[in-house]
C-alpha cells in the first residue's frame, strides 16, 4: 500500500441499522464489499481500505451530528463515470434519498464536476464524483 493512503474511516452512527441499510446497497453499488461484522458495528471494503459504522452509545445520542460543526464534513466518492452518477441518483430516488442542491444537479460542484451529493441517515453530506 502506498505511504499516506487511508487505510479506514470509522463513523460513530445514531442507528446501526438504518445505517447498514442505507450504506451497505450503496457502497456495494460502487464495488466494496462487507468486511466485518459484530453486535455493534458493521463494514465494508475497497481494496486495502474499508469504512466501519459503528453504534454509538446512548449516552452520545444526545448531540446530533451537523456537518457544520467542528468535525468531518463530508465523504466524497470516485464514479467510474457520468453513467454510473446517473444510475446512483435514480437508485437514491427510488429510495426517497433527497438529492442535495437539486437545482443545480449534477453540476452542483461547478460547471466541470458532475457528481450527486445526498445524505445518509445521520445527514452526513456523500458525493460520488464522475471522472
Amino acid at each position: 500500500m502506498s505511504k499516506g493512503f487511508l487505510h479506514h474511516i470509522e463513523l460513530n452512527v445514531s442507528n446501526l441499522h438504518r445505517t447498514v441499510d442505507f450504506w451497505g446497497w450503496f457502497l456495494e453499488e460502487i464495488n466494496y464489499e462487507p468486511y466485518q461484522e459484530w453486535e455493534s458495528g458493521k463494514s465494508w471494503r475497497l481494496d486495502d481500505m474499508y469504512i466501519v459504522f459503528v453504534q454509538a452509545a446512548t449516552r452520545f445520542l444526545d448531540n446530533p451530528y451537523h456537518r457544520g460543526r467542528v468535525g468531518l464534513n463530508h465523504l466524497a466518492f470516485h464514479a467510474t463515470s457520468r453513467q454510473q452518477v446517473d444510475e446512483i441518483t435514480r437508485k437514491l430516488r427510488d429510495r426517497g434519498v433527497t438529492i442535495l442542491y437539486a437545482d443545480k444537479h449534477p453540476f452542483a460542484g461547478g460547471k466541470e464536476h458532475y457528481a450527486v451529493f445526498f445524505e445518509d441517515p445521520d445527514r452526513m453530506k456523500v458525493e460520488l464524483v464522475a471522472p
